[in-house]
């Protein structure tokens, strides 16, 4: 997989994928993506493009920032920490949406 740096800061990711309508605030919870009350099933979102943060000497600075999109056209941002899945089924999602994301780049 292409490591993306194209923002500098998370902050700055963040801000311009929200500038180019990625503009729901998304957690994620076992195989369901969370946003203001509302659930949505993770099988139907697909990583549109991944930014990975490094930090110089605190690995607590690690991010993985997604831009996410769902088939009914939803748009959303995961920010996640490197291995920082609160539970098993959340980390299997995750592992699902990167194989997906992989196959698509080649």
């Amino acid at each position: 997989m292409q490591q993306q740096f194209h923002y500098a800061t998370v902050t700055e990711a963040i801000k311009q994928l929200k500038e180019k309508g990625f503009t729901l605030d998304l957690n994620l919870k076992e195989n369901q993506f969370l946003n203001e009350g509302q659930a949505y099933a993770a099988d139907e979102f697909e990583i549109v493009d991944l930014y990975r943060y490094e930090g110089a000497s605190d690995p607590a600075d690690e991010a993985i920032v997604y831009a996410l999109a769902s088939k009914s056209g939803l748009k959303g941002i995961l920010v996640s920490g490197y291995g920082a899945s609160t539970d098993d089924a959340s980390e299997e999602t995750l592992k699902q949406l990167h194989y997906k994301y992989q196959q698509s780049k080649q």
